[in-house]
């Protein structure tokens, strides 16, 4: 993988607030390479949990996946806190791009889906608990393995 540096370095994250980020925005976009040599950027909602990225999706079926077998190689981005302002010609933002590899987390599932309750449903733990219980075999859960991470905000 080439290192890119950062162009505007005043505006690039330490790589620990890159995380904090990570960790704290509502969606990201995760992109694929396919077979047929298109990539393929779809809107997911996410987890993170200090060491890996968490996604949920159908069990054993759709693009994504298809892409994901082909090959494990993703990029990973969100962007949060970003504020357009018009008379100035700019935005306000903090983002981060992830470097990774993705595969099932067989291993890491329930605990995936729990951090997924967690972070979009923190008021209904214990239902979110009882729905994996019941319908987690419905659905396959994805980890990210973080290779390289960067991050930039304008404030």
């Amino acid at each position: 993988m080439k290192d890119y540096k950062m162009r505007r370095k005043d505006r690039e994250m330490p790589n620990k607030e890159a995380l904090e980020v990570l960790a704290k925005c509502e969606y990201g976009v995760l992109s694929t390479i396919g077979e047929d040599g298109y990539p393929y950027g779809i809107p997911v909602n996410y987890a993170y949990d200090g060491e890996k990225i968490y996604f949920h999706c159908a069990k054993d079926s759709g693009h994504k996946q298809d892409n994901l077998a082909y090959c494990s190689r993703v990029s990973f981005c969100t962007v949060c806190n970003n504020a357009v302002e018009s008379e100035l010609f700019t935005e306000k933002f903090e983002s981060v791009i992830v470097f990774g590899t993705a595969c099932k987390a067989d291993k890491n599932k329930k605990h995936g889906l729990e951090l997924l309750v967690k972070k979009y449903s923190p008021g209904f733990t214990e239902k979110g608990m009882e729905i994996i219980e019941k319908s987690a075999g419905a659905a396959d859960v994805f980890e990210i393995s973080i290779l390289k991470i960067s991050g930039k905000r304008h404030k």
